[in-house]
Order: C-alpha cells, then sequence, then structure tokens
C-alpha cells in the first residue's frame, strides 16, 4: 500500500467532507429539527451513497464526468431537487418534540435511500468525484479499479464522523434556539445556505 497515497486521499476526502455543502447543511437541520438519532439513516445515507457513486463512475461511468449533456440535465434535476429539500426544511414543524410526536404531520428526516440517491443529484458531489477520480484513480484513460475501491472506502469512513458532527451541530443549535420562532428562523437560514450552493452550479 502506498501510504503516501493514502493520507493524500484521506486529507482529500476530509475536506471535501466536512466543508459546507447540500449534505452537511441538511444533517445541521435535521439534527435541530429531529435530533441525532433519527438522523443516522441520514447520515448513513450519505455514507454510502457517495462511496457507491464513486465504484459506478470510476468503474463503469468514467465518460459520463465530461459529458456535456449529462452535465446539464443533473444540473437542472439536481437544482429542482435542492429547492423541493430546501422547502421540506422551511416546512418542517420547528419544534423537535412535536416533530417526533407527529411525524406525518410535520414530515419526516431524509431516508437511508433518499440519502444515498440524493448523491447522484448533488452538484457538490459530482465535482468531488470528478476530482477524486481524476487525482486518486487515474490510469491511463480509464481508472484503476483497486484505487476506486480503497478511494470509496476512504470517502465512506470519513464521511461518517463528518455528517455526524455536522448533525451535532444542528442538535447543539436546537438547545440554544428554544422558541419556536427561534427555530423557524433557523431552519430559514439553512433553507437560504441550500438554495445559495446552487449559484455556482446555475451560474456555470
Amino acid at each position: 500500500m502506498d501510504w503516501t497515497w493514502l493520507l493524500s486521499a484521506s486529507a482529500f476526502a476530509v475536506a471535501m467532507s466536512a466543508t459546507p455543502g447540500p449534505n452537511n447543511t441538511m444533517v445541521v437541520a435535521s439534527g435541530a429539527t429531529y435530533g441525532f438519532a433519527r438522523t443516522v439513516p441520514h447520515m448513513l445515507g450519505i455514507a454510502a451513497g457517495f462511496p457507491v457513486m464513486l465504484i459506478v463512475l470510476g468503474t463503469a461511468g468514467l465518460p459520463l464526468l465530461t459529458d456535456p449533456r449529462v452535465h446539464a440535465v443533473l444540473k437542472w434535476v439536481g437544482a429542482a431537487y435542492l429547492l423541493w429539500l430546501a422547502w421540506k426544511i422551511v416546512a418542517a414543524e420547528p419544534d423537535p418534540a412535536v416533530a417526533a410526536a407527529k411525524p406525518g404531520a410535520s414530515g419526516r428526516p431524509l431516508g437511508f435511500l433518499q440519502a444515498a440517491l440524493f448523491q447522484w443529484v448533488n452538484p457538490k458531489a459530482w465535482i468531488i468525484a470528478a476530482g477524486a477520480l481524476a487525482t486518486y484513480t487515474a490510469e491511463g484513460q480509464g481508472a484503476s479499479p483497486a484505487a476506486t475501491l480503497l478511494l470509496a472506502l476512504v470517502f465512506g469512513l470519513v464521511a461518517v464522523p463528518c455528517v455526524a458532527l455536522w448533525t451535532l451541530v444542528g442538535v447543539g443549535t436546537a438547545r440554544v434556539l428554544r422558541s419556536r420562532r427561534a427555530m423557524r428562523l433557523f431552519n430559514l437560514a439553512m433553507a437560504g445556505l441550500l438554495v445559495a450552493s446552487l449559484v455556482p452550479v446555475l451560474a456555470e
């Protein structure tokens, strides 16, 4: 094993997984609204979904990363889905106790499969995947299968503590913002950040 490669790939994975983006914004909002335990499936969906995406793109779908038609479709589909998620954050019940007692009436956190599939329409995920595969798995015109699998494992292991920390930020925020009005404003701010993450993508 090339330990220099592993350390470099791990540092890249931490930097990409820990920085603000749609995934982290959503788990902060979910942690604040639904609590840590109910956000666990969302966190695990992120931790599993992105590595699967890396493996698929690295082993069979690398040309998709350079196809402008694919990028155009994903850009607009992703934008529409992010706007829908932003609306769900705004419309969520701001009182965690009420949200837990009446999930059907006030919405529910993103589930494992939803969070995993979201990676395919997450603009930041595509940017990270393209950079990671090009930098750490390039082998001629294709990608090294072994390096792709190892890179996916690195991202999966790194994602868990990163999204867990962001979820705890949301949980801690909920303990500070005790009023419904304060939580509503917090949810609006999270939704605003989610929408703002679209600006660089749509401005391309």
